[in-house]
């Protein structure tokens, strides 16, 4: 069977699903028509199935497709977690770190030290492992993780040591349907609205699991209210846009209102004395540290505030 590299079939049925076209599938592939037309052929007579829905215009995997899709995902999944296991012993040369971190934190926070850092040691090579916070807190007391980015070190277990850096302000968007929409301004004046009002609004907010909304769940518990919550996204960026959009109110760090797409909403920054963000870089205490291990701290350490 044609899965021994799960990789390149996955590539190849994206661009098909991407184009719903042989022809432009394979441009964008840098092969040829034929060649994807009989390596998709080959591989539905050796499953006794189609995988391709070709009976409409727009190309569709098939329920076997889908099937077959989902088993090349999870082969692709276990060749890379056993390569990056065995580089360890494979690659005497280079240093591999494995970093936990949220995707939609990620985002934001890698870029800020992890590229001029990865300059100045290229021998060194960073396996980003995106899950939820809790998970990757167990991750790295289970000594699966060399280091885990964070942010709101609080609730950190005590058994790991953090570096903390900066401060961020967070600021609510406030789409244009709602009473407390200005026409005239994107940024509300400071203290223009009161806290309580601004939480009796319909929210879009973070999943439970999430350091954002652990805040905003404590902001609302200081403040006695019972939120309307419209939707929940686990991608604080996703719950950013619905507010955009018109879903309701959502509370985001003021980086991640940078990524919102323009359009007819507000910003209004909360007090920081309420609330505030902090980051963290998190590792095992009882680990003894490289000196590569120690500049990817300081590295990251050099960041700076992020506040207004």
């Amino acid at each position: 069977m044609l899965t021994k590299n799960p990789a390149l079939m996955l590539q190849y049925l994206d661009a098909l699903l991407k184009h719903s076209d042989f022809t432009k599938a394979a441009k964008d592939l840098y092969i040829s028509q034929p060649y994807l037309t009989q390596t998709i052929k080959r591989i539905e007579q050796e499953l006794g199935v189609a995988i391709i829905d070709r009976q409409n215009q727009q190309l569709h995997l098939s329920e076997a497709g889908k099937i077959y899709y989902r088993y090349l995902e999870k082969q692709n999944a276990e060749n890379a977690a056993l390569s990056q296991q065995l580089a360890r012993y494979t690659q005497t040369d280079q240093k591999i770190l494995k970093l936990g971190v949220l995707s939609s934190l990620g985002s934001f926070l890698l870029p800020l030290f992890l590229p001029k850092f990865l300059t100045n040691h290229p021998h060194v090579k960073i396996v980003l492992v995106e899950n939820p916070p809790a998970i990757n807190e167990k991750l790295i007391i289970n000594g699966e993780l060399d280091f885990w980015l964070g942010q709101n070190p609080e609730t950190v277990d005590p058994t790991l040591q953090l570096k903390t850096v900066g401060t961020e302000d967070y600021l609510a968007v406030i789409p244009d349907n709602s009473k407390l929409y200005d026409e005239k301004k994107q940024q509300l004046p400071d203290g223009s609205i009161p806290i309580k009002m601004l939480l009796h609004e319909p929210l879009v907010l973070s999943t439970t699991d999430s350091a954002i909304r652990h805040q905003v769940d404590a902001l609302l518990s200081k403040y006695k209210i019972t939120p309307n919550i419209i939707i929940e996204s686990q991608n604080i960026v996703t719950a950013a846009e619905l507010a955009a959009h018109g879903m309701g109110i959502t509370i985001v760090p003021a980086s991640v209102a940078k990524k919102i797409t323009p359009g007819n909403y507000n910003f209004y920054y909360l007090p920081n004395h309420l609330i505030s963000l902090r980051y963290f870089i998190a590792f095992q205490r009882i680990r003894t540290l490289s000196a590569p291990e120690k500049e990817l701290i300081q590295a990251f350490s050099a960041i700076k505030n992020t506040t207004k």
